[in-house]
């Protein structure tokens, strides 16, 4: 048996009169007469080109039977076709005949050209889009030409995904629409095209969600900058990069590291399609500086390190990106009592430490203060301690300098 998709396309045309090419009204009800569709009038499904002829292109629906559609509907301005064997095209039951089904892609695209008010009322109850020309800029939207006769409008909100900065330049543009209200015999009908966009979008986005897995690197887009992290665009989908995971360092400020529009590597770090939330990592796709770590900071080894933060029990400071060790507060004042790290070093400051131990599993060093820094933070805890002495003492003890000749009188004896 001779497929569909082989036979000339003049043979086809011949066997589709018995299918009728008159209006959209007609193939729907020759379409309900026929108990034995699968297919719903105005239903929509996916299907795969099989052959692109000259009048007609053959698609797989899936079904028992190939699907047809007028290959007119798929020209460019340029009268190029804009689809190839194997695309996944997108299209709407109209009518079935000795087991051969028609589809359009739109009304006023092709088997239902003409866009008379009958085919406009099955486009509506069918969900099926109709092409339109913006004719002009009206209150509160466009006026919209439907079948080159019928007047539709459309408001602003509805003319794009988002505002349209220049609306004057869509004027006399040829766009497919989805017919949102018809009443009063047709000539109240209001249209929709971003409720097929949006609807496309959730298809290019199920596509794309079923293309990732967690651990996968992909490209991306940033689209905006947050104070706790970046959204970027990976292919239809939008995930966030932590502050956490932009690098093994620490990163203070995002819009120090990160601009919009730049072009990034990640790694899918989750994904919650529940949440409809991806989370992404540039610093998985970054060498783990702690790989390196022993080779690079071997204990007994002497470095210098820049204080990035203070904790009650003591200092981390940065020996390199992503890098920190913790100078304890046992280490800073050689014996004497300190209150609060901040007492001997501050944020910022840079320190010569020597790295006492490497715990590479729990990602930890051990540091102690060397060379100048040592006898430095030594001073400033002396400093430190007679402060408090002279704050405690009670009146009449003297002055600080009083304190110190004492202290050192008894050194002598």
């Amino acid at each position: 048996m001779k497929s569909k998709h082989d036979i000339d396309d003049d043979e086809m045309i011949e066997e589709n009169e018995e299918a009728g090419d008159g209006d959209f009204a007609e193939l729907f009800e020759q379409s309900g007469s026929q108990g034995r569709n699968w297919l719903e009038p105005g239903q929509k499904l996916t299907g795969t080109v099989l052959k692109v002829g000259t009048e007609w292109i053959f698609m797989d629906t899936g079904q028992k039977g190939e699907g047809v559609i007028e290959r007119k509907e798929f020209l460019d301005i340029d009268g190029n076709v804009t689809v190839k064997e194997g695309d996944a095209i997108t299209a709407y039951f109209l009518s079935s005949s000795n087991g051969e089904m028609r589809f359009t892609s739109r009304i006023g695209g092709g088997a239902s050209s003409g866009g008379g008010s009958a085919q406009l009322e099955q486009a509506w109850q069918a969900g099926v889009p109709v092409e339109g020309v913006v004719e002009k800029e009206i209150k509160g939207g466009y006026e919209i030409k439907l079948g080159g006769t019928t007047r539709a409008f459309c408001p602003y909100s509805q003319i794009a995904l988002r505002r349209v900065e220049s609306p004057e330049a869509l004027i006399g543009t040829r766009l497919t629409f989805q017919i949102s209200e018809y009443a009063e015999n047709g000539r109240n009908i209001v249209v929709s095209r971003r409720a097929l966009l949006e609807d496309e979008q959730r298809r290019l986005k199920d596509e794309a969600q079923a293309g990732i897995v967690v651990g996968m690197t992909v490209s991306g887009t940033v689209t905006s900058l947050q104070d706790y992290g970046a959204f970027v665009d990976i292919g239809g989908l939008e995930g966030l990069i932590p502050v956490s995971e932009i690098a093994w360092s620490r990163v203070k400020d995002v819009r120090e590291v990160l601009s919009v529009g730049q072009q990034l590597k990640v790694v899918v770090k989750s994904i919650d399609t529940e949440k409809d939330r991806i989370s992404l990592s540039i610093k998985d796709t970054l060498a783990d500086p702690w790989d390196q770590v022993t080779d690079k900071y071997p204990e007994g080894s002497f470095h210098t390190g820049t204080v990035a933060r203070l904790d009650t029990f003591g200092a981390f400071v940065t020996l390199g990106d992503g890098v920190d060790g913790l100078l304890h507060i046992s280490k800073m004042g050689s014996g004497k009592r300190i209150n609060h790290p901040r007492e001997v070093v501050k944020e910022g400051e840079q320190l010569e430490v020597k790295i006492e131990s490497i715990d590479r599993a729990a990602r930890r060093i051990s540091l102690a203060l060397a060379g100048p820094a040592r006898a430095a933070a030594e001073e400033e805890a002396t400093m430190s301690e007679f402060r408090r002495q002279s704050d405690d003492a009670p009146k009449g003890m003297g002055t600080l300098a009083d304190m110190i000749r004492t202290k050192n009188q008894r050194g002598k004896k």
